[in-house]
Formats: C-alpha cells, structure tokens, sequence
C-alpha cells in the first residue's frame, strides 16, 4: 500500500489529506485566514491518529507547489521538507493550479468538453491562473492574468469554460453575461485534489531535492 501524506497551504484554506494509491481516505481542513502556522501540524497528528497509519507507512509527502499565498506557501513547504529530512521521506510537489482542476473533475459531472480554469486571488483585479482541459493538459499555462471585461472571450466564442477559485469572483464581475462562461461557486481548495497526481509522481519516482526545493511564488513577494 502506498500511503501519502498531502498538504494544501496555498490559499485561505489549511488542508491535510492522506491518501492510499491515489485515493483519499480523509481529510482535515479549515478555510479561515492566518491559521496555517498554528493549524497544520495539529491537524497532521489528527489525520494520523484517525486513519490508524503511522510515520512508517508513510511513503512520501506531496505539497502543493504554488502559485499563490507567499505565507502560505513558505509554511507549508518549510513543514514538508522538516518531514521528509526527519523521516527520510521523498518530498512530492504538485502545481497548484493542476491540483484545484484536478479536484473539479473528481468532484463534478461536467461535460468533459469543457475547459477547466482555477483561479487564485492576488492583488487587485488580478489572479493566478491556466487553463486545463479534461486531461489535465495545459491550453494556456500558468501566468498572473488582471482580469477586464476582454478577459478568455476569445476562447469562450468557440468553447465553454468552468471558472472556480477564490479568485473566480474577479472574473465572474466581468464575464457573467457570456453564455459559455460557467462559474463554480461552491469550491474550497483541497489536499485531496493532489491524491491522484502525488500517487502517479511517486509510481514514476517524480521527487524534489529537499536542499534546494522552493515553492512556486510566480511573481516576487513585496511588503506593504
């Protein structure tokens, strides 16, 4: 059995997910801003306690990568890689954009004609975004896209567009009037979006040097 440890500190939500060959057996999380520093080892202990598995089992810890929150990001990273030096585990990184379109078509019975979107919130009227289609493949890779009211039109002329993400309400002002513009409401960035992607990284031994791992930031951090 292939048990790994997956953590989703990317955005507002603190996540812990394990998961066994690809599927999530549980899941621990809080959507709730500035927790991750205090939340995400307790809740570590919880989902180890709860599923019965201890360190030993746990083959690998996959985080998700970035883009998004720098804090975030940095906390969830540092405590992925303390893990894997601790224990002498691998460290798995999985992009965050790919994991949230993951989760879409996991949890949803969308036409799998439709092009996936995730976006994450950044500053002002702009997010951290791609577009995926059903199998994961990028139709326009990962950038930071200030949304206006030009935004995707001239894809969504030809194609139909799930957009989701605590940044999808920037895009939603603009294009809710476009009849192939669909917007996800109900969704909260997960660990259990990375099971299926850490499972196969593993299976093809797909793991980051932990001296000189960094997140995925996709644009420089400034102080305010």
């Amino acid at each position: 059995m292939c048990h790994i440890l997956q953590i989703e500190t990317s955005t507002t939500c603190c996540s812990v997910a394990i998961a066994q060959n690809g599927h999530t057996l549980a899941v621990y999380e809080q959507y709730e801003q500035n927790i991750h520093a205090s939340f995400l080892t307790i809740f570590i202990e919880k989902i180890l306690t709860e599923t019965s598995i201890s360190w030993k089992d746990i083959k690998a810890v996959a985080i998700s990568q970035g883009p998004g929150s720098y804090t975030g990001l940095r906390i969830g990273v540092s405590t992925a890689k303390g893990l894997c030096y601790a224990l002498d585990k691998p460290l798995i990184a999985i992009d965050t954009l790919k994991g949230m379109a993951n989760q879409i078509i996991q949890t949803n019975n969308y036409n799998p004609n439709i092009l996936l979107c995730p976006m994450i919130d950044a500053r002002r009227m702009e997010v951290y975004t791609a577009l995926f289609d059903w199998h994961l493949n990028y139709i326009e890779d990962t950038c930071a896209k200030i949304i206006d009211n030009k935004s995707f039109i001239e894809i969504l002329k030809e194609r139909s567009v799930v957009f989701f993400g605590d940044g999808m309400s920037k895009c939603k002002i603009m294009l809710e009037n476009i009849s192939h513009a669909i917007f996800h409401e109900e969704f909260v960035n997960s660990a259990s979006g990375l099971s299926q992607l850490a499972y196969e990284h593993y299976k093809q031994k797909k793991f980051e040097d932990l001296a000189y791992f960094e997140p995925f930031y996709l644009k420089d951090f400034f102080f305010k």
